[in-house]
């Protein structure tokens, strides 16, 4: 399968399909597709998979878009402005993800959940007690909201983050929360009680951009009933 991404603010993914090549996505996904492309909904593994993918924050139902002859083209979207990831995944390679960074894939990938195993962790995290798993083998397209920026810990190295803000890990990523120290820091520092510990090895993804803090900024802008 061949593809391309497009723009910077609102980028677009446009991915080719030859004869017999398919991608899926979540229902209401694409955004335009040509050629002969034949569209294919269900529950992708059943009801309870499908229930599975509903709590990590996509839809119970997953469209998959086949290419019956020629080339075809199924463009995707982001829902708000950030960054697209692409990521070609060998056989039982995983991510963990934050809810609904998910945006399409080959047919050979797998999405699922990912339970916090930590109390603190699921209270506290900013993104909830489900993640997103994401297995190959297989190429898999990833959103999130804003920039991105990488960091590759080594064994035993810490990364201290707003929860918010992170994106993704490898599995092998220890994910903690830390109470902040400090009463001047947790009333005065605009920062929570709370901070993510994510600890090597393995690689993180983090964004620029939360959702909480997006809505909180447009709410300033929303008119509200007197």
């Amino acid at each position: 399968m061949q593809y391309k991404i497009h723009g910077t603010l609102m980028p677009i993914l446009e991915a080719y399909l030859m004869i017999g090549e398919s991608i899926y996505t979540e229902s209401g996904g694409m955004a335009w597709m040509k050629g002969d492309i034949e569209m294919k909904t269900n529950t992708r593994g059943g009801l309870m998979a499908g229930i599975g993918r509903a709590l990590s924050g996509e839809s119970l139902f997953m469209t998959s878009y086949c290419c019956n002859s020629g080339q075809g083209m199924v463009a995707f979207t982001t829902e708000v402005p950030g960054t697209i990831l692409d990521f070609q995944l060998m056989p039982e390679q995983s991510l963990i993800c934050q809810r609904d960074a998910f945006m399409c894939a080959e047919e050979t990938v797998e999405i699922g959940l990912h339970l916090r195993q930590k109390l603190g962790a699921a209270l506290f995290g900013g993104e909830g007690f489900i993640l997103q798993k994401i297995t190959g083998p297989g190429k898999a397209f990833l959103e999130i909201p804003g920039e991105m920026q990488t960091y590759d810990l080594k064994r035993g190295e810490n990364l201290l983050v707003d929860p918010g803000h992170v994106a993704l890990f490898e599995p092998t990523v220890d994910f903690k929360i830390d109470r902040v120290k400090g009463i001047k820091n947790v009333l005065f520092s605009g920062e929570g009680l709370f901070l993510a510990k994510l600890t090597g090895p393995g690689k993180v993804w983090l964004q620029s951009m939360t959702l909480a803090n997006l809505a909180g900024k447009l709410a300033k802008y929303i008119p509200s009933k007197s």
